[in-house]
């Protein structure tokens, strides 16, 4: 019994998790942005953005709606450049504008991945802890169930902030007239109206979670058990997010796909005042894309999901493993100490 509370005392505690997770989510970002800023800007190049448009930007951590604000080439996504390519895009971008123009566009997306991501992490831990002093230790509907709750309340809190970010880089709002027009829209649509868009989030993210830390859960025991290793390596870590994180995008694309088209529709008909045509549940949206292009009309798209969401799932988790087993060898170290 004492040998057990001495290594429950030498794992990472809550704020050392916090710490991991969010060096992981800085890293990641990083990693993935400069790769969207190109996509981004070759999207703008070869099909104009007209202002009011919507686009999607990913910095690895959470999909961005953005509106396009302004008709001239200001905007960061809008500069002129002839890109034949993602390679030319690339050293073109860094020769004429400078490295730090691979990161337009990240900070204001950062200040909502940042907490979304320590949330998610976070929480992800410590419901694994207390289930599996609930349940035992090797039982397989922890990560399901640990994934899901944190994912589910990471969702819950930042759903709110999402529209207003987006409603206050559209607008150019200062804070006060923000809380005057969020205050209006709470009077006239209720408290809920805050969350819209929230079902459709929740319907794509919590799945995802789920099936993505139990499968990554299961690589990771496998791949320990194979080379011997008590704790996973950086290599181990990188190789079960990648896999886990393929598998779960895949099979939650129709929800991804679902997703953007209610948020692209909901912000051109507000932007633009185009009245929104048909239903816009989730189910209404689905229907709608199947009879335009068929079953096939759900996994557009496939390929650069993939390309995003594998990298950004392997850099996290690694980054985020490694945090923790720093602090965990750090506190025994620190415990050791006479």
């Amino acid at each position: 019994m004492a040998e057990m509370s001495d290594s429950n005392f030498d794992k990472s505690t809550i704020i050392q998790q916090a710490i991991a997770s969010c060096c992981g989510a800085i890293i990641t970002s990083l990693f993935v942005t400069p790769f969207d800023v190109i996509k981004t800007r070759l999207q703008a190049q070869s099909n104009p953005f007209p202002k009011g448009k919507c686009f999607l930007y990913s910095n690895g951590l959470m999909d961005h709606i953005c509106v396009c604000e302004n008709g001239d080439s200001k905007a960061w996504y809008k500069k002129n450049g002839h890109f034949k390519g993602t390679l030319d895009a690339f050293v073109k971008i860094i020769r004429i504008e400078g490295i730090k123009s691979l990161w337009s566009g990240l900070p204001p997306t950062l200040i909502m991945a940042l907490p979304t991501t320590v949330i998610y992490f976070t929480c992800y831990d410590q419901l694994s802890e207390a289930l599996k002093s609930r349940l035992g230790k090797d039982e397989e509907r922890i990560p399901v169930l640990a994934g899901s709750l944190s994912r589910f309340g990471s969702v819950t809190v930042v759903s709110p902030l999402e529209l207003i970010r987006t409603r206050m880089q559209y607008r150019k709002l200062s804070y006060k007239q923000l809380y005057v027009c969020v205050s209006s829209k709470v009077a006239t649509d209720g408290w809920f109206s805050l969350w819209r868009g929230w079902s459709s989030t929740v319907l794509r993210d919590v799945p995802f979670s789920a099936m993505y830390w139990y499968n990554y859960e299961r690589f990771k025991k496998m791949m320990c058990k194979e080379v011997g290793a008590h704790e996973p390596t950086f290599f181990i870590a990188f190789t079960s997010g990648a896999a886990s994180g393929s598998i779960a995008a895949v099979i939650t694309l129709p929800f991804d796909v679902v997703k953007t088209h209610r948020q692209t529709e909901l912000w051109e008909s507000e932007t633009l005042k185009i009245p929104q045509r048909g239903g816009t549940s989730t189910w209404a949206v689905m229907r709608k894309i199947v009879a335009k292009n068929g079953i096939t009309g759900l996994f557009a798209g496939v390929i650069p999901r993939l390309f995003k969401v594998a990298p950004a799932c392997a850099i996290m988790i690694s980054t985020y493993e490694y945090g923790k087993s720093f602090f965990s060898h750090l506190n025994e170290k620190t415990n050791q100490r006479p």
